[in-house]
């Protein structure tokens, strides 16, 4: 994947690129609950940081990023899952664990620095 520094730009990215390497799976039941909770999570991770782009307050830019790591780190799990039973593209699934880690990385660096 070619380097975006725009992190709204690498959430957009991230929810698009996850829901390419999902409709590659196959459609077992255990498959399609994995790629349905990937793709919502991974695509409000980007739109709650859209919000938090109009946010007034420190506290409310906070509770919106919040989210967005809460929802990140759910498509880590929902990934994670999906490596460990080795579903789906092996370099595509590695390449959204490697970027799911540095958003939530990044995410939970612009809490810290609002606080």
């Amino acid at each position: 994947m070619e380097k975006i520094f725009n992190f709204e730009d690498r959430l957009v990215r991230f929810a698009g690129e996850s829901i390419f390497f999902t409709r590659e799976l196959s459609k077992l039941f255990e498959n399609e609950y994995y790629k349905n909770q990937l793709i919502r999570s991974s695509g409000s991770a980007s739109l709650n940081f859209g919000e938090a782009q109009g946010t007034i307050t420190d506290k409310d830019f906070i509770f919106k990023v919040s989210l967005v790591v809460k929802e990140l780190k759910e498509s880590r799990n929902s990934l994670k899952i999906l490596d460990y039973i080795k579903e789906g593209n092996s370099e595509k699934r590695n390449k959204l664990l490697i970027e799911v880690e540095q958003l939530i990385a990044i995410s939970s660096k612009m809490i810290l620095n609002k606080k």
